[in-house]
């Protein structure tokens, strides 16, 4: 789960505008249907600093529930900078950002800048905060400040291994959201928010939509390719999720497991670096055992930390920076400082944390997800055998991958069975991974790219960090991405670059 971002009339581009209407499929849920007219956008300023003055902001107003499109609506928060060339444009790309939880509405003004040339000059860079996050029609569950820990909404088990903590935060979380989260927390899911795309498509006034999705996004990217395959133009998936059609969610979770794994021995050989002035070992090899010693430390003897959230530094406070930490080598340092303070039983400065009423909003956009996409187990005996065994083979991570989330005490059901990725479709699909990445690995990476088939191509990128397109310098996976957005040539064949 994961992070927050925030008049002209469109001109012709509004003219002939789809929509999605809502018979349900199969499985009785919304599909699409025939077109509808959509009213053209009103664009205007943009609220937040340091913003491209090209960019500018309007609202989609698309269905609460989609089953009913003549009911309520929420609006969706939608922002543009339009094609550099107008002779060279192609369309729309849209920046499908992480999460769940997290928001694109200001990266056309941040990552679109990073673009090449050819790619600003084909496309309008569309950005959007998905449905429940501010400024879109927001929700919010009204938390308890300690809930809003993530070593609290990570499910850490106790230090003895014990889920029942972890189910008295699921049962409290979950009550809280139903008692505040009104309609709109029933109504958040990744189908959902693959509908929403569509809307968005049509209100740009698009026949077809590119694609950039990270992540989280890449799963939303997958789902959308699976739901309105004849509504994608090139579609770029960077830092995969393991599509799984039963786990869903638990899979992500699951991941973690083998994502520090392949992450902390990279760290481990950084912090034992020569003249690193953050070294906390001799060589890489005694980092792991100090690692774990600390942690089982700060399980017996937590250290105050006045003004953290919890304000002590205990063994799962410490597993959770350490999770932190490996999403990008420059959150190392962060880590490492943090070895070196506890090991002398200080702490260092309490992180900063985002004002409560972004967390809140995020929080609960993150939940909703997550637990709408799918059911979970509702007993603690279904976790605790998975998490003895995880904590033996997997002691990094100390049974957490395999916990239960909010969603074990989620009271609202699925409302659609999981939307399983297949190979039927339009070949327009790459996939760009690190080979190195705590949050969505490799071997995750590689079960979306067998689901899409001959509709994909995959490149493997030697780096390490969570984002693989212009996030690491990497230039053979770099120029493949833009090479294909530009002119929508792919390798051949799925390619590794080192």
């Amino acid at each position: 789960m994961k992070p927050i971002t925030r008049t002209v009339a469109l001109a012709s581009a509004s003219a002939a505008l789809l929509a999605l209407a809502a018979p349900l499929n199969a499985s009785g849920a919304p599909g699409p249907s025939r077109a509808a007219a959509a009213p053209p956008l009103s664009w205007g300023a943009c609220e937040g600093s340091g913003l491209d003055p090209r960019q500018r902001c309007a609202t989609v107003e698309v269905p609460l529930d989609h089953a009913h499109p003549d009911g309520r609506t929420v609006g969706i928060a939608v922002s543009r900078i339009p094609a550099e060339n107008p002779g060279a444009r192609r369309g729309a790309l849209l920046l499908i950002p992480g999460g769940p939880g997290g928001s694109s509405l200001n990266d056309p003004s941040g990552k679109g800048r990073k673009l090449p040339q050819e790619v600003r000059d084909a496309y309008d860079l569309i950005g959007f905060a998905p449905r429940g996050n501010a400024p879109s029609t927001p929700v919010d569950c009204g938390l308890d400040r300690a809930d809003l820990a993530l070593s609290k909404l990570r499910p850490w088990p106790a230090p003895d291994g014990s889920v029942d903590e972890n189910m008295a935060v699921a049962r409290r979380v979950s009550a809280a959201c139903a008692r505040n989260g009104g309609e709109l927390v029933k109504h958040i899911s990744t189908p959902v928010n693959a509908r929403d795309i569509d809307r968005i498509r049509a209100a740009l006034g698009e026949r077809r939509i590119s694609a950039w999705g990270v992540s989280y996004g890449t799963y939303v990217g997958a789902v959308y390719a699976q739901l309105f395959p004849h509504r994608t133009d090139r579609i770029v998936l960077d830092s995969n999720d393991n599509p799984d059609p039963v786990r869903v969610q638990r899979a992500w979770l699951a991941a973690y497991e083998t994502g520090v794994e392949d992450v902390f021995p990279h760290f481990a050989a950084w912090a034992s670096a020569p003249g690193n002035p953050d070294r906390i070992a001799g060589t890489a090899a005694e980092v792991r055992p100090l690692f774990l010693d600390l942690a089982a430390r700060l399980d017996r003897e937590p250290i105050p930390w006045p003004g953290a959230n919890p304000e002590e530094l205990n063994g799962n406070v410490l597993r959770q920076t350490m999770l932190d930490s490996l999403y990008r080598p420059s959150g190392y340092p962060t880590l490492a400082k943090l070895i070196r303070a506890a090991r002398r039983g200080t702490v260092p400065p309490a992180p900063q944390t985002p004002p409560e009423a972004a967390l809140q909003n995020v929080t609960a956009v993150s939940v909703a997800t997550v637990c709408n996409d799918a059911a979970w187990p509702a007993s603690a005996a279904a976790y605790e055998q998975d998490v003895a065994r995880s904590r033996v083979t997997h002691p990094l991570t100390a049974g957490m991958p395999r916990n239960a989330l909010v969603c074990a005490a989620w009271p609202y059901p699925p409302k659609e069975t999981p939307v399983r990725i297949t190979d039927r479709g339009p070949s327009d699909v790459l996939l760009v991974q690190n080979e190195r990445d705590v949050a969505t690995p490799l071997s995750g990476a590689r079960k979306l790219r067998a689901a899409l088939g001959r509709r994909a191509v995959m490149v493997t990128v030697d780096s390490t960090g969570h984002g693989a397109y212009l996030a690491h310098g990497n230039a053979c996976g770099d120029r493949a991405v833009s090479r294909f957005l530009a002119t929508g040539e792919r390798p051949a064949a799925d390619v590794r670059c080192r």
